[in-house]
């Protein structure tokens, strides 16, 4: 913690040993100590309002028994004349009274009003019982010094305690967090998710995104988007594929992030695609937060694949699921290619990539010859002589629905060769 809440207080401690109470005085102090300290504690929930409603449940009685334990702790330091008196329980307790305040969420002002109340309220109700006692009035002056030394050190015990609290809580909470999100990407189970989530004081949304985007980025975005957006630091290649032969990514991963959006589905994605223009960006489907990993992946392997959109454009992985389901299997597409296109293997290299590019066209515009012409740049009649051919290689087989099917995987695909074998 920042500095030790239970050191002697030097000023409160001369201040004691320059004091005479004489036991008269004290006995008399002692005998109203539960009544200033119901006073004080009164006092403080009709002016200091973030304590109104919860000085009325459990808080209550611990702000009670702080006051308590506070003005038991002065009255030992005033009436011993002694500057080693131990002021260790008491700055303790106001210690332990800011990491509360802290752990309930409230800053540190509200207690600082408790206090100046407290102290004007306490002072009120002492110096009325030591005029009583017959207390000179050097003494009292010295006597309200002390008061007010003595509230001085509390209050600054407890400003400790709640600063050490909030940087305790940032530092835990934030491990937290970065242990919810591994896990959600490497898939743990529901509930270890959950858990940890409650731990991390996470409010789950309906759904997370994955976007995996160039790290010299994150800090920009990260202001745009849902607070709970998590940022998993973690090294991506221990993420790797399975087919990623070195299991590892390429030479730049380090120079990109993950982050999981909450919440980016439905209308909400438009936004979070135009938040990403500018950037290279992929960005998975929306999922159920704890299957946010499917997400991950999805943009993972759109990475891999190379896919991209305009140049600094994110890319949308939900518009390239054709190419995720054909690219599932990349041996199986492969042997099928090699099959499906066999026929192309005895013509030249530029012919066959001709008429290979002519079938595909002819393929998605359902046979259209003047939208296959306009796709390719050539005149119908160009478009009808390759077909000419086309049909001349396969035949019959041209017109049976699965050769068509197959034909069309074959030619759809990213990165198809145009040499079969």
């Amino acid at each position: 913690m920042a500095e030790d809440p239970v050191q002697h207080a030097s000023r409160t401690a001369r201040g004691a040993a320059e004091l005479e109470l004489g036991d008269q005085a004290v006995e008399l102090l002692r005998s109203r100590l539960a009544d200033i300290a119901e006073l004080t504690v009164t006092a403080i929930i009709v002016e200091v309002p973030g304590y109104t409603n919860a000085l009325a449940g459990p808080m209550g009685a611990k702000i009670a028994g702080a006051v308590q334990l506070a003005l038991g702790g002065f009255l030992r330091l005033a009436s011993s004349g002694d500057p080693g008196t131990p002021l260790a329980p008491a700055l303790e307790g106001a210690y332990v009274l800011g990491r509360g305040e802290a752990r309930s969420g409230r800053a540190m002002d509200a207690l600082l009003a408790a206090y100046r109340v407290g102290a004007r309220v306490s002072w009120r109700e002492l110096s009325r019982t030591a005029v009583e006692a017959g207390l000179s009035a050097d003494t009292l002056a010295r006597f309200a010094e002390l008061v007010f030394a003595y509230i001085d050190e509390l209050s600054a015990a407890s400003v400790s305690g709640h600063t050490d609290e909030l940087a305790t809580t940032g530092r835990v909470r934030e491990r937290y967090l970065q242990e919810l999100g591994l896990g959600l990407l490497h898939g743990d189970p529901d509930e270890q998710l959950i858990s940890r989530a409650s731990r991390a004081d996470w409010e789950p949304p309906r759904t997370l995104t994955a976007v995996i985007l160039p790290s010299a980025h994150v800090r920009s975005m990260l202001g745009a988007l849902d607070p709970r957006t998590l940022r998993p630091e973690a090294d991506l290649e221990d993420l790797a594929e399975p087919d990623d032969p070195d299991n590892q990514l390429d030479d730049d991963a380090a120079e990109v992030a993950v982050l999981l959006v909450p919440d980016a589905d439905g209308s909400a994605r438009p936004a979070l695609l135009r938040s990403l223009r500018g950037y290279q960006a992929w960005v998975g489907p929306p999922q159920p937060w704890t299957s946010v990993r499917t997400s991950y992946q999805r943009a993972l392997r759109a990475r891999h694949l190379g896919l991209t959109a305009e140049p600094n454009t994110p890319l949308d992985t939900e518009r390239h699921l054709t190419t995720f389901v054909i690219t599932s299997d990349a041996a199986a597409l492969d042997d099928l290619r090699r099959q499906v296109l066999a026929p192309f293997a005895t013509l030249k290299p530029g012919t066959a990539e001709r008429l290979e590019e002519t079938l595909r066209e002819w393929l998605l515009h359902l046979g259209r010859r003047d939208e296959v012409a306009a796709a390719l740049h050539v005149h119908p009649q160009t478009v009808r002589y390759r077909m000419g051919q086309i049909r001349d290689l396969y035949g019959p087989r041209l017109d049976d629905p699965q050769t068509v099917l197959e034909l069309t995987i074959a030619l759809a695909s990213p990165g198809r060769s145009t040499q079969p074998g």
